[in-house]
């Protein structure tokens, strides 16, 4: 099933579709440095399911959407407006979100904080924000502005499409092989005139953040969250590693969490998307109060 293209609003925001225009909209965040394409294995199979159209977008700085202005950042926080955007303009009063490490993130932080624009909430592999204790706040600002401050060279770029895939295996932060990763990296690069493939993503995302939230900040936030939830956690990703994971979830009234095989990406990996796919299927049927399968 190939994908529509979008263009949604003034600021141009990309997306792909899957599924009938006239179908119910669920609308899907990827993980930083990813973009729409990280669902495009998963989103046939739920379109094909559920009956349901899937627009997966493409946040700012990454895919084919535009780059924030000069002087600007990329912190968590800062993507709500933009997909309470994209919602106004996909004319959507509410819906399900589904979002993947940082989209997830961003998910968790608009039904928190616009619990009227969401109906449900699929959470792949992410939960809220990461978080920093509070006396770690003037090293995080430090390393930030240091790497603010660093000159930063255009970057050579890659012969080949194959050699993208390679770097992006070799430099990633999360564990990922070439053939997952070979939908994202085929989005995120243009070839241009010296015949190379360069990134399109805004080389800000590499930054630190200058801020983190304090765990109490994120606890305070994920406990206002009144949407159901489905929370699949990888048992190769990146939750394993949050200290207060268990303490968000038990804030949550209404999540339902499954640990699910699969590396960080499992939404994406051949061998784990048909799993994936199942488990958010059976779960929407027990919330809609659909028999399940």
């Amino acid at each position: 099933m190939s994908p529509q293209t979008l263009v949604l609003g003034a600021n141009r925001l990309a997306a792909l579709s899957w599924g009938e225009t006239s179908a119910p909209t669920w609308v899907a965040l990827h993980g930083w440095l990813d973009n729409a394409a990280t669902f495009s294995r998963l989103a046939p199979a739920l379109v094909t399911t559920l009956g349901i159209r899937l627009v997966a977008l493409d946040l700012p700085g990454h895919g084919h959407s535009p780059h924030r202005g000069a002087g600007a950042d990329y912190p968590l926080w800062g993507y709500v407006p933009d997909v309470l955007d994209a919602l106004d303009v996909l004319d959507l009063r509410s819906t399900t979100l589904v979002g993947h490490s940082m989209g997830a993130g961003v998910a968790s932080l608009i039904a928190a904080a616009a619990p009227e624009r969401v109906d449900r909430l699929v959470l792949i592999d992410g939960l809220a924000s990461t978080t920093s204790e509070p006396d770690e706040t003037a090293t995080q600002l430090q390393a930030a502005l240091h790497a603010r401050r660093r000159p930063r060279s255009a970057g050579k770029g890659y012969a080949t499409l194959d050699n993208a895939v390679a770097a992006r295996v070799r430099g990633g932060v999360t564990r990922i092989d070439g053939d997952t990763a070979q939908p994202i990296v085929e989005r995120n690069l243009v070839n241009r005139e010296d015949g190379r493939y360069h990134w399109r993503t805004d080389r800000r995302l590499v930054q630190p953040s200058l801020l983190r939230w304090t765990a109490a900040q994120m606890l305070a936030t994920v406990a206002g969250i009144r949407a159901p939830v489905l929370l699949l956690q990888a048992t190769g990703g990146v939750l394993t590693e949050r200290p207060y994971l268990g303490e968000a979830c038990r804030r949550i009234d209404g999540l339902e969490r499954r640990i699910v095989s699969g590396g960080h990406h499992l939404h994406l990996e051949r061998v784990r998307v048909a799993q994936v796919a199942s488990e958010i299927v059976r779960w929407h049927q027990s919330i809609i109060g659909e028999p399940v399968s």
